[in-house]
Parts: C-alpha cells; sequence; structure tokens
C-alpha cells in the first residue's frame, strides 16, 4: 500500500483493476471534462493500468494512484500526480466514479496525497487546473486548501467546445497552516 486513510487505500494499479476502471472512466458525465474520450474499451483499460502499474511515484512524471475502498477493497477511482522535473512541484487531477462522489472518498483521497507531497517529499507547491463547469471539483479543490489563481476564458477547444478553465495552487507554507 502506498498510502492509507480511514476508508481507503491509495495503491499501484492491478490487474484486475481494469474492468472496474474502464467502468467509471466510460461514463459520459464522469468524461465529460477530462481528457480522454468515452467509452473506454476493456483492453484500453487493461493497457493503461499495466503502464500506471509500472510507475514510480517518486520519479518525475505522470504517477496515477488507484483508489479503493478499505472495506470492500473496490477501485472508486484514481489520483494523478505529475511529478515536475525538479521534484519540488506537482500538479494533481482525480476522478470518481459516480456511484462514490458526494461521500468525500475524492476529498479524503486528494487530502492523503497532498499529505504525502508536502509532509513526506517536501514539495514546495502543487497546481491543478479543471473546467470551469465542473463546480464539483473546483469546490474540493478549494475545500483541501487550494487558492483559486486564475480563469482563462474560452481558453480550450475540447470536445468540440471552447472552455473555460480554472486555475488553482497550493503552496506548502499554505499546507502547513490550514486549519
Amino acid at each position: 500500500m502506498l498510502l492509507e486513510t480511514p476508508r481507503l487505500f491509495l495503491r499501484r494499479f492491478r490487474p484486475e483493476d481494469a474492468p472496474a476502471f474502464a467502468a467509471y472512466r466510460s461514463d459520459p458525465v464522469v468524461a465529460r471534462c477530462q481528457s480522454w474520450t468515452a467509452p473506454v474499451p476493456v483492453e484500453s483499460a487493461v493497457s493503461l493500468v499495466t503502464a500506471f502499474s509500472s510507475r514510480d511515484p517518486e520519479e518525475p512524471g505522470w504517477f496515477q494512484y488507484a483508489v479503493a475502498l478499505r472495506a470492500e477493497e473496490c477501485l472508486i477511482g484514481d489520483v494523478g500526480v505529475n511529478l515536475h522535473e525538479n521534484r519540488m512541484q506537482a500538479e494533481l487531477g482525480f476522478t470518481l466514479a459516480a456511484r462514490w462522489q458526494g461521500r468525500g472518498y475524492a476529498t479524503e483521497a486528494v487530502r492523503a496525497v497532498l499529505s504525502d507531497l508536502f509532509e513526506r517529499r517536501g514539495l514546495r507547491r502543487v497546481s491543478a487546473e479543471c473546467d470551469a463547469r465542473n463546480t464539483s471539483s473546483a469546490r474540493l479543490l478549494e475545500r483541501v486548501g487550494f487558492r483559486r489563481e486564475g480563469l482563462r476564458l474560452q481558453h480550450t477547444w475540447f470536445k468540440g467546445e471552447w472552455t473555460d478553465d480554472l486555475l488553482y495552487g497550493l503552496l506548502a507554507d499554505d499546507w502547513k497552516n490550514r486549519a
């Protein structure tokens, strides 16, 4: 196990995660503001899960944590960290199956990852970006301490339309001083 919370395991992906991964990433509501296009075939999910499991979370580049419920050990989502080459900053992203949204699981998972990044690994800054229509993700980022740093109007041509992007940042000092 890489990280644990009272209700979750944040671990490497396993081959048996592919069907659940394909299912939640195939949900059009979940995929709407994400970089992939639904549906995600199980064959593609197998390839992605295999690639994710081979990455090292301590090395620069993207690492995807599989988010699993402790009680049932079932996959409910993922949290991605893109560690910068300087190992002092990172980008963060997250996805949670619709069935498990609204229960605090994403907040719990993101807090665990941020705690690891700031407290154990000593990062200085973590940033995140989301589609301005994705109010749930924006609220989650603000809830865990991110500060909204910008709004880029009609910045991204995405899935056939121009979208506004919200930019967020969280500094190590702000993480340490959170209430």
